[in-house]
Order: C-alpha cells, then structure tokens, then sequence
C-alpha cells in the first residue's frame, strides 16, 4: 500500500494485485475501472469483458492508463457515464487525512468519505440492480 502516489499516479501496489487477481476471472459485456490509476485494474478486465472503460479525475493517471487501456475518461467518479456496466470496480482512496492533498490515497475522515461519494457516484451506472457490490475499505498506518 502507498502513502501518497508518485509518478503523479497510483503505482500498482499490494491492493492493485490483490483486487487484479481476484477480478481475473470475472466475466461480462461490459466494466468500468473508477480510479484507474496505472490502468492495471482495467487491464485485467479487458482480458474477459469485451469493453472496459477506465476512469480517473487525474488526467496523468490517465495518459499513464492509455498505455494499456483505450476507453480513458478523465471525470469525477462515474459522473460524467451514462451508461450501465455489468461490473464496476474501484481501488478506493482509503487512507484516513485531515485533507485532500492526494487524490490517489487520501480518503478524508476516516478513510471514507471520498469511497463514498464514488459508490455514490457508480450505483446509477451498474445494469442489474441484484448484482452484488463490494468493496474493501481497510488501512493500517
């Protein structure tokens, strides 16, 4: 896990491989990478989905991303999608701070009011409403 990015992106880290291999084998149409950082994430996808789209409010990140993803969009969250995806992942900016001075790591108080405006922002777009969500929210400084 990172403390702050570099590269003015997230370098794939312990929770990037963690969450890249638990999604090998996921399978569908259609899945949107929230934050995609190094496009790692995407780039799993893109393996078994037949469009992936990576998103990520650092425009670096996504030059970074484009290197192995095509669909990149550099918005906030899903905000600016309005379409719906079989599966939405997000490698959410977790680590508890005081203020937003990275947008890659720092999730505000308690770690988690920045992952919840992008679940927030990620629910409209996903295409069945009995589809699971998860996600995990965990740090330890």
């Amino acid at each position: 896990m990172q403390k702050e990015s570099q590269n003015d992106y997230y370098v794939p880290a312990e929770d990037s491989f963690f969450l890249a291999d638990y999604l090998e084998n996921k399978q569908g149409r259609s899945a949107l990478d929230i934050g995609t950082g190094s496009g790692i994430i995407a780039k799993t996808l893109s393996k078994n989905f037949s469009l992936v789209v990576a998103t990520d409010i650092n425009i670096f990140a996504l030059k970074k991303a484009h290197e192995v993803i095509d669909n990149c969009i550099c918005c906030n969250a899903a905000d600016a999608l309005r379409y719906s995806f079989d599966l939405i992942v997000c490698n959410l900016p977790y680590l508890p701070s005081d203020e937003l001075r990275d947008l890659a790591v720092d999730g505000l108080h308690n770690g988690v009011d920045i992952p919840s405006m992008i679940i927030k922002s990620a629910i409209p777009r996903i295409i069945r409403w009995q589809a699971d969500i998860s996600y995990i929210l965990s740090c330890r400084l």
